[in-house]
């Protein structure tokens, strides 16, 4: 695919990786429609690229909200022919802790959030590039997802998180199958230690010892980097039913 004059929509597009992507389809020549449940960032990110992006508020979750989103970003740019999930987010609890079992409800809005919530943007994404006129090599359309690392390498306290994002992984390659007699292609990055807003809250002392422990590079991941790969994707023909960790050789140790 080429992203130069091609328009992509992107949730949870108004910071870190997805914010990144944005940018670098942007920075490719593509455009890009922001799909956040921060409407105000989105609108922020939007007005500062200019005329090649376009904001929406939405919850991944939502049918409507998404499916909204996505007609808007048609209506927007006439068509999308890349889809990039980012929206996600995390919960830390022990399955027993000394108060008794672990709460259900966090369990579920993860699983909601990183699994439902994925395979919501997927499927209406896909649906609408579904319409794509095939190009050259019978390409209609591009999804990445984001899963984790903790898909396999998950720590304690992370069931939820890693239960949800082993479905996204898990999700990658009957989505490919299912999509490619429609020239659909779907991949997955799994990230490793990125530096992002879920890391923000961390202090600099505590972010720099969690770089240290990444065998090489011997840092955080810059948002970027992800960009770089999901925009590789969608740029090269062959790459589909895939995930792909982006972890610098990171193996995580069970605490």
């Amino acid at each position: 695919m080429e992203l130069s004059g091609a328009a992509a929509l992107v949730s949870g597009g108004a910071s870190g990786l997805g914010g990144a992507t944005v940018r670098e389809i942007v920075a490719r020549g593509g455009k890009a429609a922001i799909l956040d449940r921060d409407g105000e960032r989105a609108k922020a990110l939007a007005e500062e690229i200019g005329d090649s992006a376009v904001a929406f508020e939405a919850d991944v979750t939502d049918e409507s909200q998404v499916q909204e989103a996505v007609e808007g970003a048609v209506q927007a740019f006439g068509s999308i022919r890349f889809v990039v999930g980012c929206a996600g987010i995390g919960w830390a609890e022990k399955t027993v802790h000394k108060e008794g079992a672990a709460n259900l409800q966090p369990f579920e809005t993860v699983i909601r959030v990183n699994l439902i919530g994925m395979y919501n943007v997927l499927r209406l994404g896909a649906a609408a590039m579904n319409g794509n006129d095939p190009d050259a090599g019978g390409e209609r359309g591009c999804v990445v997802m984001t899963a984790s690392i903790a898909a396999w390498d998950g720590q304690i306290g992370q069931t939820a998180y890693s239960a949800s994002k082993g479905g996204v992984a898990a999700l990658t390659l009957p989505a490919a199958r299912d999509l490619s007699g429609r020239g659909i292609r779907v991949n997955t990055i799994a990230p490793g230690l990125f530096d992002t807003p879920l890391l923000a809250a961390l202090p600099q002392e505590a972010r720099d010892a969690l770089g240290k422990g990444v065998p090489f590079p011997r840092r955080l991941g810059d948002p970027h980097e992800f960009a770089l790969l999901a925009c590789h994707i969608a740029e090269n023909p062959m790459l589909n039913g895939e995930t792909i960790r982006l972890d610098g050789a990171l193996r995580m140790p069970p605490r």
